[in-house]
């Protein structure tokens, strides 16, 4: 899987289809000669010496058309005397920004190793790892690079690590996880984009001289931006072309950047963000970057979507519930909001458990004194006079019901009319003699103090181990502002927010390894914290607060780039919809709602019995399919009207899920045929409720042919099963 050749000090790292070569030059730079498809040559290091001079570049170490900014480097220093864009920057005592990093050694080893205090993919088998080690002999400081090569999985990781061996203190500025250069700009870039209620919609633009990408100042990675970007073909689509894509295990605040230099050169780097950062690095001591997931695809959008799901089901989500079947919920917010007691509460669980739903989940205002949302976030005691009891109690009627009991919290949170706050007004993220800001009549703790972090710890052990909870959907609904600590000196207050991070993993880790039969839901605001991080330690994300079928659409397609189906969350909720104000049948509700992990957000009080009919049938279905459609291959189907159709299908062994959906009804149009995709060819499927069979091959250029909408019908789902000989002659 890693090989060195010593002649050229050349390294080939392999995958079941993929590579990246690196080589270490006579001068000790080390540059990145190859990433994409596995190629037969073993020896690339002519690449480099076949780059052709250009003009005004400095020379490099005063030696004649040597000129390291022509050069695709692997993890370039600042101004020495490349000029665009570094991988890194430090600041050094006497004042010095300039580095001069080059190789001292390398390891290779099989296996992987962790990350102190971050999360990280890890296999049992097939994987190796290199690490790079690079120097500055002026100051002896140390950088490694540490990639490891997922062979079954086609997926390489990396991750930086600096050691500070000077007797000075180091000041790092800029410090990314990856960096990546192409010897062309004929690209287009892809990113995911949006805001709160449109998370994740698919941007594409063609790349273009300068400066380019996205970021995240919010102290999260954002509603408005994904820690994933790509370079593509121009002509790439969801199944042809080649796609270079880098996705951040973090969640605060990283930049993802590309960069086309004059001579049309492409550099690519994802990494915390630099904006308001800065770590003091004392002597003998080390930072580690996040890791970074890199994707290569040579057959379009699909392929990369594929390779991410499976390598993070089976790589990253450390989770017992990663590939577990998932509960049917309902959640009693949009139902209820805060106007609860436990007569209403009870009433809509009964209902619930009558129409086959299998978890209920008790959302904000079950705690304090909570009837709006002004008051008692951090005192996690049930308000038992609202609540008819103790939690306890509540929770034991509804498991005779036969549903399991999950719980809302927002631990990270503070109210300022609060018994916490009036303990510890210290504790939360302020900046020294100024007025902190209320978003949403709430603080954020300062989870960059331990004390914070052991009292969220301690409550949330207590809460889960008092009382039979199976289900714990963990919010944050405000971004991060006044950025400062107490208990940090003035010099590192740069530190606040990777702090933060480090502080909300270590508290996740010791809740979920103390409660692993706890399945636990990350939310923030919905989708403003849906990343690799987060789902290292949570298996599945609220994905939008907008619960609208129609926008969801474009929401949940975006997130189906990166992310597995069974991490999104995904409800069937009232209309007119709370978000947009949209009427959508509810047969079109259901089927959007079923691409990920299925529940409702609806008051099963005050619908008809029509539509619970129809309820109990998207779940009895969604119970009869649930493997398919939570863990099954995920594929994204090419429609004839991009801007009002959207398709997608599910597959596994035996069983192929289609569902099609239109936006819009249009008068006087004839509908045209849904082709399948990643079918066996040669097999036979029945459509199910018929007798007709269809070959792959049928499938795949002939297609199935699409209904007309109306009014009530703007979706529809078909399910294929492979047939034997048996079940063919039958038919």
């Amino acid at each position: 899987m890693i090989e060195y050749i010593g002649e050229n000090k050349q390294f080939n790292l392999y995958t079941k289809s993929n590579q990246l070569s690196l080589s270490v030059l006579p001068s000790g730079h080390l540059t990145l000669l190859y990433f994409g498809k596995r190629v037969s040559s073993e020896s690339l290091h002519y690449i480099v010496g076949e780059i052709k001079r250009a003009s005004y570049i400095a020379d490099t170490d005063s030696t004649k058309d040597f000129k390291l900014e022509q050069l695709p480097l692997a993890y370039p220093d600042y101004g020495n005397p490349d000029m665009r864009t570094p991988a890194f920057q430090f600041t050094y005592e006497n004042g010095s920004r300039i580095s001069d990093f080059r190789y001292k050694t390398h390891y290779i080893f099989e296996g992987k190793k962790g990350i102190p205090g971050l999360p990280s993919a890890s296999a049992k088998e097939n994987v190796s790892s290199l690490e790079i080690v690079l120097i500055d002999k002026l100051t002896s400081n140390e950088i490694t690079l540490s990639i490891s090569c997922f062979e079954e999985y086609d997926v390489f990781t990396q991750h930086v690590e600096v050691f500070n061996y000077s007797e000075e203190v180091l000041k790092i500025n800029r410090l990314m996880s990856t960096n990546i250069d192409f010897l062309t700009d004929t690209f287009e870039l892809i990113s995911l984009n949006g805001a709160w209620g449109r998370e994740t919609h698919i941007q594409r633009n063609r790349v273009r001289q300068g400066y380019q990408g996205v970021d995240s100042k919010r102290g999260a990675s954002g509603h408005g931006q994904n820690p994933f970007i790509a370079l593509v073909d121009q002509s790439a689509d969801e199944y042809h072309g080649n796609v270079y894509s880098m996705n951040l295990i973090y969640s605060g605040n990283f930049i993802a950047n590309v960069e086309v230099d004059m001579h049309q050169n492409t550099r690519m780097q994802i990494g915390i963000n630099p904006f308001d950062f800065e770590w003091v690095l004392l002597p003998n001591k080390s930072f580690y970057t996040p890791e970074v997931v890199l994707v290569y695809s040579d057959q379009g959008f699909n392929r990369m979507s594929q390779l991410y799901h499976q390598f993070y089901l089976e790589c990253l989500m450390q989770s017992s519930y990663s590939k577990k079947l998932r509960p049917i919920l309902i959640n009693n917010w949009e139902a209820t909001y805060f106007d609860f007691d436990r007569e209403k509460i009870l009433k809509l669980a009964k209902e619930a458990s009558q129409l086959g739903i299998e978890l209920f989940v008790l959302d904000d205002g079950w705690f304090g004194q909570r009837n709006s949302d002004d008051t008692s976030l951090g005192d996690w005691k049930a308000n038992e006079m609202k609540l008819g009891g103790p939690l306890k109690s509540l929770i034991n009627e509804i498991n005779h019901l036969g549903m399991d009991f999950g719980i809302w919290i927002e631990p990270e949170m503070i109210s300022r009319k609060s018994e916490l706050f009036n303990k510890h007004p210290d504790w939360i993220i302020k900046v020294p003699n100024r007025v902190p800001q209320q978003v949403r009549n709430q603080y954020v703790l300062d989870l960059s103090r331990r004390e914070v972090q052991d009292f969220l710890i301690e409550t949330i052990d207590s809460l889960l181990s008092e009382n039979k909870i199976s289900y714990l959907k963990w919010d944050m609904n405000r971004n991060l502002t006044d950025m400062g600590s107490h208990v940090l000196p003035n010099d590192r207050q740069r530190e606040v927010g990777h702090r933060y991070i480090l502080g909300l993993y270590r508290v996740l880790d010791v809740i979920v390894t103390k409660h692993p039969d706890v399945l636990i839901e990350s939310c923030a605001g919905g989708g403003g914290r849906f990343d690799p991080g987060m789902l290292y330690y949570t298996p599945q994300i609220w994905t939008s607060d907008d619960t609208d079928a129609i926008e969801r659409l474009l929401i949940q397609e975006g997130n189906s780039f990166v992310y597995p189906s069974v991490s999104m969350s995904c409800h069937v909720s009232a209309v007119p919809n709370h978000q947009v104000g949209r009427i959508t049948s509810l047969k079109t509700r259901g089927i959007v709602a079923q691409q990920g992990n299925f529940g409702y957000e609806i008051n099963l009080l005050d619908i008809t019995e029509e539509e619970k009919m129809q309820i109990k049938k998207q779940i009895d279905f969604y119970k009869q399919h649930r493997e398919t459609l939570q863990l099954g291959k995920h594929i994204r189907l090419a429609v004839y009207d991009e801007q009002n159709e959207v398709a997608w299908m599910k597959s596994d062994e035996d069983k192929v899920i289609v569902s099609h959906i239109y936006r819009l009804a249009k008068a006087n149009t004839v509908p045209k045929r849904l082709k399948l995709s990643q079918l066996d060819e040669n097999a036979v499927y029945n459509l199910a409720g018929t007798n007709r069979l269809f070959s792959g091959s049928e499938l795949m250029e002939i297609g199935i042919a699409l209904e007309r909408p109306t009014y009530d019908f703007y979706g529809t789902q078909w399910i294929l099963t492979k047939q034997n000989k048996k079940e063919r002659d039958a038919c």
